[in-house]
């Protein structure tokens, strides 16, 4: 049986797919992580006092209750454990929604080990060092003021989760322009992906764009 070293934190996985939890169990414990497994929302709910010291992840689309709601539910009865959200390939506007739900951070499949790593750690580190203190909000300021007026239009509507085709059409730009103009703003914003630019540009309190009728 698997024992993590003490003071590890636990890793929290929520998913309807064993084989993903699986997965997701053997990758923490590579790296010395105690893992909790829950096959539902519902079960994780039930558990929420006992969700500690640690990080929650959790897919974005499961039957009876998805991870926005549980994402809602959990900081409705005061859990600030972190949570991280998987995120399907072009469910970008329903992350965002978790987001704004309360969820630190999402990562959009397909990924890498390391990309999830990575951001649980990056949530770990926000919950014990306070992610908008104001050195982070300075420097997400600062990076904010480089963007141009359309560049922070296109922005806007990425974090609405528009692709490229229907921005395009918005803002009566090429699409070629578009898709310069969101490689000039990831690079200003420090963005290595759509997930991340999304993430931070909630961050800096930059709100999405008009939602389409």
């Amino acid at each position: 049986m698997f024992e993590a070293p003490p003071g590890m934190p636990t890793i929290f996985v929520v998913d309807d797919e064993p084989t993903v939890r699986d997965a997701l169990r053997l990758l923490f414990q590579s790296v010395g992580m105690n893992v909790v497994e829950y096959g539902n929302a519902f079960d994780a709910l039930a558990a929420a006092a006992d969700l500690q010291d640690g990080c929650l992840i959790t897919d974005l689309r499961m039957p009876l209750m998805s991870g926005i709601d549980l994402v809602k539910a959990l900081r409705e009865r005061d859990c600030q454990l972190p949570i991280v959200v998987i995120s399907g390939h072009g469910d970008i506007r329903l992350a965002v929604r978790a987001l704004k739900a309360g969820a630190n951070d999402f990562v959009e499949k397909p990924f890498n080990d390391q990309d999830l790593l990575d951001a649980v750690n990056s949530a770990l580190k926000a919950s014990t060092d306070g992610v908008r203190t104001s050195v982070v909000n300075d420097e997400l300021a600062a990076r904010v003021e480089q963007i141009s007026p359309r560049e922070l239009a296109v922005l806007k509507l990425i974090v609405a989760g528009r692709p490229n085709k229907l921005i395009a059409r918005e803002l009566d730009l090429s699409p070629r322009t578009v898709e310069a103009h969101r490689s000039r703003v990831m690079q200003k914003m420090g963005a290595s992906s759509v997930a991340e630019l999304v993430s931070l540009a909630l961050r800096a309190g930059i709100a999405a764009g008009p939602e389409r009728p």
